[in-house]
């Protein structure tokens, strides 16, 4: 008995399938093509805080993606195995952000085609999409949404405000009012036409508003 005879699956003879230079230069392309998607996620992110790890994961992901396949792409019987395997992983891991979702799919859609032996779409690809995502991510931060929390005394004092503000920004509509005693407080989102926020100081010196806030608003909305 030859010690291949001990191995029953044929393992001698799946170490050979894939050669080396095909493993080499696949693993190469997906670790540069994962970095260019790290970069472009580090300059579009608009998120409260960045997070290093999730950026190490789009690395990681492109990379395993590609490994994966290329096992997959060697071995019919394996590819069945895989597909049961990954079958019953369940991820929990609540994303947050909507523009993440579209750069997991990259990073694994990337090294799929890699592993498929498509090197020039996925280098193609990534750079158009990595130029559509610039281009959109990195609008004006003016044109973005805000939201403007006022508290006036009364009724009259709220029209004040309510007139003045609309003459200072591009767009304005009341999210929502809050009514107390002696109080009143609104919350309206407004599209500024510039990134000059000195209306807020005018606003919050005007007779009958005791304060005036402005907060970056990155929620869902309606446009």
């Amino acid at each position: 008995m030859t010690f291949q005879d001990i191995f029953k699956s044929s393992f001698l003879e799946n170490v050979s399938s894939i050669s080396i230079l095909d493993m080499v230069l696949s693993m190469a392309v997906a670790f540069g093509i994962c970095m260019f998607i790290f970069l472009i996620y580090k300059k579009t992110f608009s998120g409260v805080m960045y997070s290093s790890n999730f950026g190490l994961t789009l690395v990681a992901l492109t990379m395993i993606s590609t490994l994966v396949i290329l096992a997959v792409t060697s071995n019919v019987v394996l590819s069945l195995g895989m597909v049961g395997a990954l079958s019953i992983v369940r991820f929990r891991t609540a994303i947050k952000e909507p523009l993440d979702i579209a750069f997991l799919f990259w990073a694994i859609a990337v090294g799929i085609v890699l592993a498929a032996g498509m090197i020039p779409l996925a280098v193609f690809g990534s750079v158009i999409i990595g130029i559509i995502i610039l281009v959109f991510a990195n609008k004006k931060s003016h044109v973005n949404p805000y939201i403007v929390v006022i508290r006036c005394e009364n009724h009259d004092s709220e029209v004040n405000a309510t007139e003045f503000l609309k003459k200072q920004v591009q767009r304005l509509v009341v999210k929502s009012k809050t009514v107390q005693k002696g109080a009143i407080e609104l919350n309206v989102e407004v599209r500024m036409k510039d990134e000059n926020t000195d209306f807020v100081n005018i606003l919050s010196e005007m007779n009958g508003v005791s304060s005036a806030v402005l907060v970056s608003y990155n929620g869902d909305y309606m446009g």
